[in-house]
């Protein structure tokens, strides 16, 4: 193995990501993945630029590991959540979302080029008081459907959040040029911006996940009638 290859297994390791050597690490092309539910199919592309959540990803789908899991969490005009094992065989009104796969993935931000446009696909993650790093779930994720927002209401934001987190000279809760007009006119969650890792995006299917958020749901937004992830598979 060459030594460029041997340092990014170590790191891999050493930040509890389980590796698998057949991926080839930083060689990967624009991969995508069919996403096939019950109410119908979804195709995300990860993207190369966050590799810890990519990677782990990839050995997740090739593993089965998602077949049969529920999407568990809908909010609508939010998002729709998934990828806790607990979930294939969860009982109906049982509370969902503590399962995992018992280690975490350093955060990958990089805002302001990837953010929470609607149909961004990032990873769910305990919250801040319990986890100030703001590292990942292994396993769990969602995709984002959101709401529109005005320029003025962005910008408003952009503010509150660098009173309340800092980081006034960088980009971490700044607004680019292109994240405004797609939050103002595709929409998005722009408040989860600098806080949550998104490592992908839907580029076919999204009428399938505006379907799903607009199930009923119960008071802790399960939906009433599960929402299955029948199978994901790698595709080109």
């Amino acid at each position: 193995m060459k030594h460029i290859e041997k340092l990014i297994l170590f790191i891999l390791l050493s930040t509890t990501v389980i590796s698998c050597s057949s991926l080839k690490i930083g060689k990967q092309k624009g991969q995508k993945v069919l996403i096939q539910t019950s109410q119908g199919d979804i195709t995300i592309k990860l993207y190369n630029e966050t590799p810890l959540h990519r990677t782990n990803f990839i050995k997740l789908v090739k593993s089965g590991f998602y077949d049969g899991v529920l999407l568990h969490r809908v909010i609508n005009k939010f998002m729709i959540q998934g990828g806790d094992p607990d979930s294939k065989t969860a009982k109906p009104n049982e509370m969902l979302g503590n399962g995992d796969v018992g280690y975490s993935i350093p955060a990958e931000l990089k805002t302001p080029k990837i953010y929470h446009k609607y149909g961004a696909f990032a990873a769910a993650r305990e919250g801040d008081q319990v986890n100030p790093e703001k590292s990942s779930s292994g396993a769990q994720f969602y995709i984002v459907t959101g709401k529109k927002f005005s320029p003025e209401e962005l910008k408003s934001m952009q503010d509150e959040k660098i009173f309340k987190y800092g980081h006034a000279n960088d980009s971490t809760y700044k607004f680019s040029p292109q994240s405004i007009t797609d939050y103002s006119t595709i929409g998005g969650t722009p408040h989860l911006d600098g806080n949550y890792t998104v490592f992908g995006e839907v580029i076919e299917g999204m009428d399938i996940v505006d379907k799903i958020s607009k199930v009923k749901t119960n008071e802790m937004d399960r939906p009433i009638t599960d929402v299955r992830i029948i199978k994901m598979k790698l595709i080109r």
